[in-house]
C-alpha cells in the first residue's frame, strides 16, 4: 500500500511539475470550431466547451491541488503543532481555552465552515488556503496535545526539567519529536482532504477563478455537457480521485510503518 500510494503521488507530482511544458497543447489555446470535441488521437482526453485541450488543463490543475494541499497541510500542522503542544505540556487554563477553540470549531462541518470564509474574504487561491487552513490546524492540535499529556510525565522530560530546561526547549526537543511521526501520519492524509475540499470549492465557483486551470472548475464547466460530453467530467474526477487514492494509500501505509499493531 506504501509503495502504490509512493507511486501515484510521485507520478501526479512529476506530471504536474514538467507535464505543462511537456504537454503537445497549451492549457489556455481554444479551437472553438472543436469545442467538445471527444478523445482522439490529437487530444487523448478531448476538448472541453472552449475548445482547449483537457489533458494539459489537467496537467495544469495538478499544480493548483498540490500547491493547495501543501500550502493548507503546512501552515495546518505548524500552527497545530504549536498550540497542541502548548496545551498539553502546561495544562491549566491555558489547555482548557486551546480545547474550548478547538471544540467550537469541530462543532462546525468543516466544509462549510471553509465555504462561508470564503464567501467572505473572496474566491482566490489564497483565501482557499487560508480558509482551510483555519480549520485544519485543528485535528493536528488534538494530536499533539494527546501526545505532549503523555510525553510530559516521562522521565527524560523530568530530568531535562530538574537540570533547568526552560519549556520551549522542552518542548521543542523532547514533546514534538515524540509526536513528529503521528503528525507526518495525519499530514499526508490531510493532503487528501486538502484536495477534495479545494476541488469541492471550486466547483461552487469560490475556488481560483476562470482561466486559471482547476479540476473543481472543470467539473462544474462540465456538468452542463454530462451526457453530450461526459469526457468533461470523467477525466477530471478520475484525477482527483487517483492522487486522493495515492495519498490515502500513503498515509495509510505509513501509519503502518509508524505503529505496526495498526497492520496486524
Amino acid at each position: 500500500m506504501l509503495r502504490v500510494g509512493f507511486f501515484i503521488v510521485g507520478l501526479t507530482l512529476v506530471a504536474a511539475i514538467i507535464g505543462p511544458h511537456l504537454a503537445a497543447h497549451d492549457a489556455s489555446s481554444q479551437e472553438l470550431a472543436r469545442r467538445l470535441e471527444a478523445p482522439s488521437l490529437a487530444h487523448p482526453f478531448g476538448l472541453d466547451e472552449l475548445g482547449r485541450d483537457i489533458l494539459a488543463r489537467i496537467l495544469a490543475g495538478a499544480r493548483i491541488s498540490l500547491l493547495v494541499g501543501l500550502a493548507v497541510v503546512s501552515v495546518s500542522s505548524t500552527v497545530g503543532m504549536l498550540l497542541g503542544s502548548i496545551a498539553g505540556y502546561f495544562g491549566g487554563r491555558i489547555d482548557d481555552v486551546i480545547s474550548r477553540v478547538i471544540d467550537v470549531l469541530m462543532a462546525f462541518p468543516g466544509i462549510l465552515l471553509a465555504i462561508a470564509l470564503v464567501a467572505v474574504l473572496g474566491p482566490s487561491l489564497t483565501n482557499v488556503v487560508i480558509a482551510l487552513s483555519v480549520i485544519g490546524w485543528v485535528g493536528y492540535a488534538r494530536l499533539v496535545r494527546g501526545q505532549a499529556l503523555r510525553t510530559r510525565e516521562f522521565e527524560f522530560v523530568q530530568a531535562a526539567r530538574a537540570l533547568g530546561a526552560g519549556a520551549p526547549r522542552i518542548i521543542l526537543h523532547h514533546v514534538l519529536p515524540t509526536a513528529f511521526p503521528s503528525v507526518v501520519v495525519q499530514a499526508t492524509l490531510g493532503m487528501a482532504g486538502a484536495i477534495i475540499a479545494e476541488a469541492s470549492l471550486g466547483f461552487l465557483g469560490l475556488g481560483v477563478q476562470p482561466p486559471t486551470p482547476s479540476w473543481g472548475t472543470m467539473l462544474d464547466a462540465g456538468r452542463s455537457h454530462l451526457f453530450t460530453a461526459p469526457h468533461l467530467t470523467i477525466f477530471p474526477g478520475l484525477a482527483i480521485a487517483l492522487l486522493v487514492l495515492g495519498f490515502n494509500f500513503l498515509g495509510d501505509g505509513l501509519r503502518d510503518r509508524v505503529d505496526p499493531k495498526m497492520a496486524q
